[in-house]
């Protein structure tokens, strides 16, 4: 196990190298670690939670203590610390080695280890490795046991495998059910339902009892699929399509981390400073300057930046009324009904229109630059030539043509 001081700094240094701070300076954190550990087409950019995949491989252990019984090494655990039962239950031995005791705490008594073992069923064969009344081999939640607490101490059974509480008859399997002593009024009901529980349960003749990993279809546990489901909490996770076409494109990753910051509002606008309590002596656009500068005006609706997207959708004769917000202009852009168009790279051309934009904004409050919306879509348009130049293999238009003829150059 990974102490969690050493984690915390494994993640600090995963932070300063995303966000760009240095040893001795701290800077904004524009979006919140547990989301950027999300799967890419999630929203995420998949970078792995340290302890939650920790917890995982250290769930391989567990998932050999389960299943490998037969191996000596498991057996000389099972002898010294009492196997997988040992993990779950008290400490049977006066003296723990680091390694067990770690395992113990880390997969059996944390919360991420829990979810873990939420994970992992029994599937009933012939019944001889499961305890009949402590195993949770009917319900994941609570063995019969924990469920018929007034039945339980009044069992004979109490330790018997599920093999040792009945027998196969020609008709099937047969409970033997032994007691010690008559069942109160107040117990039978009780009683009945305990039996209509079992007695729908196929107990089979030759089969093994084996442990299924519920995370993964084939049955078998891997750190990658436990890592998912401490991650997703189990359920169907659902991607964002945005984000699936986003790192489908060929385009440098500086750009697409730059899209992918877009998408969820987090570049330093000015109203994104603001909203950071930083100081400002002007939030107002640095193109138009009539209104503040937030990312839907800035990319999308300032007047001197629609000519833009305007003309360029010109090119395909696509007339539409655009959203504002990046993420739905993105996929309105994305899905246009023009026959042969090129998608990647019309995409692409989107990517870099956006980029322009925000490199010419920076060109305007830092290097006191003019606005000049011509340079803006040549910058772009070269841009796009250049990425697709390198990335494309299917791309070979020099850039004169690439240029003169950019509508060839979308579709097919």
């Amino acid at each position: 196990m990974i102490p969690q001081s050493v984690a915390a700094k494994l993640v600090k240094i995963q932070r300063r190298f995303l966000w760009g701070g240095g040893r001795d300076q701290k800077k904004i954190a524009w979006i919140s670690w547990e989301k950027v550990c999300l799967p890419k087409e999630r929203g995420g950019l998949g970078i792995k939670d340290v302890i939650a995949f920790n917890i995982a491989l250290l769930g391989k252990w567990k998932w050999h203590l389960l299943n490998h019984h037969q191996e000596l090494w498991i057996k000389v655990i099972e002898s010294k610390y009492g196997g997988w039962r040992g993990l779950e239950e008290g400490d049977r031995a006066a003296s723990q080695s680091i390694w067990w005791r770690d395992l113990k705490r880390t997969v059996c008594q944390s919360y991420q280890g829990r979810s873990i073992q939420e994970g992992f069923r029994w599937k009933v064969g012939a019944g001889h490795r499961i305890n009949f009344w402590e195993d949770r081999w009917i319900s994941h939640d609570v063995s019969l046991a924990e469920k018929y607490p007034r039945l339980y101490p009044i069992s004979l059974q109490q330790y018997h495998s599920i093999s040792q509480m009945g027998h196969h008859t020609d008709q099937g399997w047969e409970w033997h059910f032994t007691w010690r002593r008559n069942f109160f009024d107040s117990e039978v009901d009780l009683a009945v339902n305990f039996l209509g529980e079992v007695e729908g349960k196929i107990i089979q003749q030759h089969d093994e009892d084996a442990w299924v990993w519920t995370g993964h279809p084939s049955g078998i546990y891997s750190a990658q699929s436990a890592y998912l489901m401490l991650r997703e909490g189990g359920s169907a996770a659902t991607k964002d399509q945005a984000y699936v076409e986003l790192w489908k494109l060929k385009i440098p990753s500086k750009i697409a981390i730059f899209a992918w910051r877009l998408f969820q509002d987090r570049l330093p606008t000015k109203s994104n400073l603001l909203r950071r309590q930083l100081q400002l002596t002007d939030a107002s656009c640095p193109f138009c300057g009539g209104m503040e500068e937030e990312a839907s005006h800035l990319f999308f609706y300032c007047s001197k930046i629609q000519p833009i997207w305007w003309e360029t959708t010109s090119w395909l004769n696509i007339t539409s009324v655009f959203p504002s917000n990046p993420i739905q202009h993105f996929l309105q852009h994305s899905f246009v009904q023009v026959e042969g168009i090129r998608r990647g790279r019309w995409q692409s051309w989107w990517m870099a229109v956006v980029w322009s934009i925000w490199k010419m904004r920076n060109r305007i409050i830092f290097s006191n630059e003019s606005f000049n919306g011509s340079k803006l879509v040549d910058d772009a348009v070269f841009l796009v030539w250049t990425w697709l130049s390198n990335l494309d293999k299917d791309f070979k238009l020099p850039f004169n043509q690439w240029s003169t003829h950019i509508r060839e150059g979308f579709l097919f």
